[in-house]
């Protein structure tokens, strides 16, 4: 009997040893996972490589963005690649945690979102008029199927693994190359002095370049993502988290850092020369005071914002002083008066175009009268609103399963004559929707719009809820880039670049805030 016992709690100690051994492989693979998130936020956004694809058009055309052939793309290709690689290699290193470390995966009703929006996704793409764009993207976009899989299972991960207590400040840190990188191209094209025309920059990014490949006359380079849209967009995003996080960050020291790299973001974003970002500030305000309200030391969180408003008014001065779009499209969005911009006296010219569309010609029995056709305008929102009309219309041909992401492009109905009105040129190319909404509505359709809509609703309500209770303090500036993100998705498309930092910030602020009883509140490390 004696013998049965001390066999038992041998037994029991081997398990108990196990379970140990299990902990901490468990905390190492947690480790190289956030680390390869890190990659991914820090370095991932600053590729620029060129890169030339064989495309085949599924349609039949003289315009050059329709037609097939050898296509050339600078921003996206090598960081969609770079996201693949990443989600494939913590992804497997969180099958072997599950089945040989006994780990262990969040039971909550995300999980079941997320398998209603990767079944649409893959749906869709299999019943897709245009399956291989729907597949990989639009070249120059890479934001098809494999890409938006790569975006749900790094959130996925990311809600299923542990984080160091200095998590967000290594996030925050990793961004700084991104600010100051993009701050640097964007000022030198700001100033007529575009990088691009450089030889040394030319022959950086065309590292990647078959032999005999060039760059189009007027090839510009205004960041490290696509263009103006993009740039203001994300670092609208980037503004608001450097400046929540100055308010709620615990040492002097630290948020004078934060709201310095706070206002270059905003200076970025005033250069970007795009409403989107700004309409994304405006709307995170009572999110900012939010912060305020939250953090441990609330005088100074408002000397901090105050110090803030100061400088970003001077830079805007001093921007819109040397380019009057720079008022137009930040606070022209609510002041119509623009300061900036000089009296000028403008003649009413009429171009050879439009001598070719009078309204009215009659041939020589007066017997022949053309229509009226529509005067030149732009619908709200920059001609947003007309491409989102169409959108709609186009949509409710495939309302199941969609016509698959990022193929836009080549089933919207281009050469309307209403464009006139809407898009000011009926020969203009659409190629996305402006609004992440209405691309994965017009992409995977209601099936896969309704499992966005319901992670997106769960993400908001969570969040914003979480604003109100015992919150880990630093995980605000988490919610904060994740409200951001999907406010100025209203307004942008996604990319790569952009996305996939999102999608892991939304899967950090569950995997984070799931955990704060092991921080407490006020941890500031």
């Amino acid at each position: 009997m004696t013998s049965f016992y001390g066999e038992y709690r041998d037994r029991q100690k081997d398990i108990i040893s196990d379970e140990e051994e299990n902990q901490v492989s468990r905390a190492n693979v947690d480790k190289w996972i956030f680390r390869l998130f890190l990659i991914l936020i820090g370095f991932m956004p600053l590729i620029v490589l060129g890169h030339t694809k064989d495309v085949i058009s599924p349609l039949v055309s003289d315009v050059s963005l329709l037609t097939s052939g050898t296509k050339g793309d600078l921003f996206t290709y090598y960081k969609a690649f770079l996201v693949l690689l990443v989600t494939i290699i913590a992804g497997l290193l969180l099958l072997i945690k599950i089945f040989f470390m006994n780990g262990k995966i969040k039971k909550t009703i995300l999980n079941y979102f997320l398998g209603i929006f990767t079944f649409a996704i893959v749906m869709s793409t299999i019943f897709s008029p245009n399956i291989s764009i729907a597949l990989s993207g639009q070249y120059n976009r890479n934001d098809g199927a494999i890409s938006w899989l790569c975006y749900i299972a790094l959130m996925f991960i990311a809600m299923n693994i542990n984080y160091p207590k200095k998590a967000v400040n290594y996030i925050m840190f990793s961004l700084y190359p991104f600010v100051f990188i993009n701050l640097y191209i964007i000022t030198m094209n700001f100033t007529g002095n575009d990088l691009m025309q450089n030889k040394w920059v030319q022959t950086l990014v065309s590292i990647a370049l078959p032999d005999g490949s060039s760059f189009s006359a007027g090839s510009q380079i205004v960041g490290t993502l696509n263009q103006w849209n993009y740039m203001s967009g994300m670092f609208a995003i980037l503004t608001v988290m450097f400046l929540v996080w100055a308010i709620v960050e615990g040492t002097w020291i630290k948020s004078i850092i934060s709201v310095i790299v706070a206002t270059l973001s905003i200076t970025v974003m005033f250069m970007s020369i795009s409403t989107s970002g700004f309409v994304t500030l405006l709307v995170m305000v009572p999110i900012i005071i939010v912060s305020v309200i939250k953090a441990v030391n609330k005088i100074k969180g408002t000397v901090i914002l105050a110090l803030f408003l100061l400088i970003s008014a001077s830079v805007l001065h001093v921007l819109a002083s040397e380019n009057s779009r720079v008022w137009d499209e930040s606070l022209g969005f609510l002041i119509k008066n623009n300061p900036y911009l000089e009296e000028q006296a403008f003649s009413k010219i009429t171009s050879s175009f439009e001598l070719g569309y009078m309204n009215e010609v009659s041939a020589a029995d007066n017997s022949f009268v053309l229509p009226v056709l529509p005067e030149r305008g732009v619908s709200a929102g920059t001609g947003r609103l007309y491409i989102w009309e169409k959108t709609i219309d186009v949509f409710k041909d495939r309302p199941i399963f969609g016509y698959g992401l990022d193929s836009l492009m080549y089933n919207f109905p281009h050469f309307n004559i209403d464009a006139r009105s809407g898009n000011w040129d009926e020969n203009i190319i659409t190629d996305k929707p402006h609004n992440i909404f209405l691309g994965i509505l017009y992409g995977t359709g209601l099936v896969g719009f309704i499992g966005f809509l319901l992670l997106f609703v769960s993400v908001v309500v969570y969040s914003v809820t979480n604003l109100f209770k015992k919150i880990y303090i630093q995980n605000i500036v988490l919610v904060a880039a994740v409200l951001a993100y999907f406010v100025q998705s209203m307004f942008n498309d996604s990319l790569p670049g952009t996305s996939a930092i999102a999608w892991i910030l939304i899967g950090m602020v569950f995997g984070i805030h799931s955990r704060k009883k092991h921080y407490g509140r006020n941890i500031h490390e």
